[in-house]
């Protein structure tokens, strides 16, 4: 008699379980869809910038007078400047534009205005975004150079 009772009770049980956890399930993939949609794409970037920043295509030196300098960007201060190379006195001057990220490095650039410079630089190709510089070129030190 006990195993009529536990047939019973089965019978009596729905088979299958509650649609709400279902409902619940649908209702999340439109949420978790725009996630993953800000957030690879966010990813994607934050990488991308990591590398392009991380790994110079190529280093060098030059050397000339700055001729403008100045904090530059509506949301995005970046320091931009231009230096003027010549060859030989009385030539035209070659214009080299750059990007400085470091403070310390813009405030030896300030100082030596209007003295003979050699800036040594990095070129960073493919950096995604004006918010590292408006110039592929990076300055990491400032020489003023004795003049003659």
């Amino acid at each position: 008699m006990a195993d009529e009772r536990d047939d019973s009770v089965s019978a009596e049980m729905p088979a299958e379980p509650a649609r709400a956890p279902e409902r619940k399930a649908r209702r999340r993939w439109p949420w978790l869809l725009l996630v993953l949609a800000i957030l690879v794409p966010g990813v994607v970037v934050a990488l991308w910038s990591w590398v392009t920043l991380g790994y110079s295509y190529s280093k060098g030196e030059r050397a000339g007078y700055v001729q403008k300098f100045s904090k530059k960007g509506w949301i995005c201060k970046t320091w931009e400047g231009e230096i003027a190379m010549a060859s030989m006195p009385g030539a035209m001057p070659e214009v080299f534009h750059f990007s400085v990220r470091d403070d310390n490095v813009a405030r030896e650039l300030t100082k030596s205005m209007g003295q003979r410079v050699s800036i040594a630089y990095e070129q960073h190709k493919g950096v995604p975004t004006s918010c590292f510089g408006e110039t592929q070129y990076y300055v990491t030190r400032v020489t003023t150079v004795p003049g003659p």
